[in-house]
């Protein structure tokens, strides 16, 4: 079955929410005018709503019948510190916000599966559409599971959809297994000796240090790892000195790890503190290390897998979703849910990604081509699953 032909009907109204929503960004923690208007809708809708859960959380839902079954559809809210630089009319209305990650697509589209499923109600069982907050570094999906949400409302399944530049509009992907990498932090402080720039025999300098650890750590990858495993280590920012003719005392680096199992994290954690304490003791300094795992990777569990996989080619034809996609070296919280509960996330297309529609760019703008595809693909995940009947 192909997108459902009654979405069409309420498309444009869609679009206008995707578009404001986008026009009205808010960070991790502050999605407050977002989830008033999630709120408003659901009730409008005439589904049960509570709000609370992780500060901002929504959690709308909708029973029929007595089955206890019961199916959860998660999408995240906040945007991200980023200035937009396009110049469409729904273009971002606060400074140094912006949605370049589509999550303002996300809850459109489950905004959009809620009214549907109000309408029609051809299901048997419960449907909690789970709005959260907080995605973007924030560890709202934690915080929600932390807060009992499975507890009070309980899922026996629970899905998330991502927008996917570079798979076409109208396509899906989905594997079982790592879907997405762990996020890990990393903080490295090389304590020196400062001085003067023009003596700098007297001094134990900690950008040369710095800089013989940012390449030493690249052979985590190339000599650590088994080349047949996964593992990212980027430096994001190096921080140190005040003048041009002051050598520092100390420098600061900060990256990130991403990896797809726990021993590739431990391994990367290891060697970091290993490399950083060795070449500073070489040059006669210090360094010491910080790190935090924020992120597990999104694991993507096999039968709930294929059930999506399933519902998608209904959605999409066979030929075009990828059963074995490859998986990104991002991250996201939804990992959170998927240890708490079975389930996936499943990458919807968003279209080429040509003129800066890639994730996390300041020309970045969601697909509304794509609405109906996610909109029909959350409706048909709870009516297959809750079918009448089973």
């Amino acid at each position: 079955m192909p997108t459902i032909p009654r979405l069409l009907d309420f498309q444009a109204e869609l679009t206008q929410i995707r578009r404001d929503i986008h026009a009205h960004p808010e960070l991790a923690y502050k999605e407050d005018r977002t989830a008033e208007i999630v709120a408003a809708k659901l009730a409008e809708f005439g589904c049960e709503v509570h709000r609370g859960l992780a500060g901002t959380g929504v959690v709308g839902t909708l029973r029929r019948g007595n089955s206890p079954r019961a199916i959860g559809l998660r999408a995240d809210m906040d945007a991200l510190p980023i200035e937009e630089k396009n110049s469409f009319p729904h273009v971002s209305k606060h400074v140094g916000q912006m949605h370049a990650c589509g999550h303002d697509g996300h809850t459109t589209m489950l905004l959009g599966a809620a009214r549907y499923l109000a309408e029609t109600r051809n299901f048997e069982g419960a449907v909690h559409f789970i709005f959260q907050p907080a995605e973007e570094g924030g560890a709202g999906g934690k915080r929600m599971v932390d807060e009992g949400l499975f507890e009070k409302f309980p899922c026996d399944l629970v899905y998330a959809m991502h927008n996917k530049p570079g798979i076409p509009i109208g396509h899906m992907g989905v594997k079982a297994g790592p879907m997405l990498a762990s996020s890990d932090t990393f903080e490295i402080k090389v304590k020196g000796r400062g001085g003067h720039a023009a003596h700098p025999h007297l001094s134990i300098d900690p950008f040369v240090i710095g800089a013989q650890i940012v390449l030493a750590l690249q052979t985590i990858s190339s000599r650590n790892v088994d080349p047949q495993d996964a593992v990212v280590v980027s430096i994001g920012k190096m921080q140190s000195g005040t003048t041009s003719n002051v050598i520092p005392d100390e420098l600061t680096i900060l990256g990130t790890v991403r990896a797809f199992r726990p021993e590739v994290q431990d391994l990367a954690e290891r060697r970091i503190g290993e490399i950083a304490r060795g070449i500073a003791a070489t040059f006669g300094a210090g360094a010491e290390l910080s790190y935090v795992r924020k992120y597990p990777p999104t694991i993507n569990h096999p039968a709930e897998s294929d059930f999506a996989a399933e519902v998608a080619a209904e959605i999409c034809g066979s030929d075009n979703v990828q059963r074995a996609v490859r998986p990104s070296m991002g991250s996201e919280d939804f990992s959170f849910m998927l240890r708490a509960r079975p389930g996936a996330m499943v990458w919807l297309g968003n279209g080429s990604g040509e003129g800066g529609r890639i994730l996390h760019n300041a020309r970045y703008d969601f697909n509304d081509e794509a609405i109906p595809t996610g909109v029909s693909f959350f409706v048909r995940l709870a009516e297959r699953y809750l079918e009448r009947g089973l």
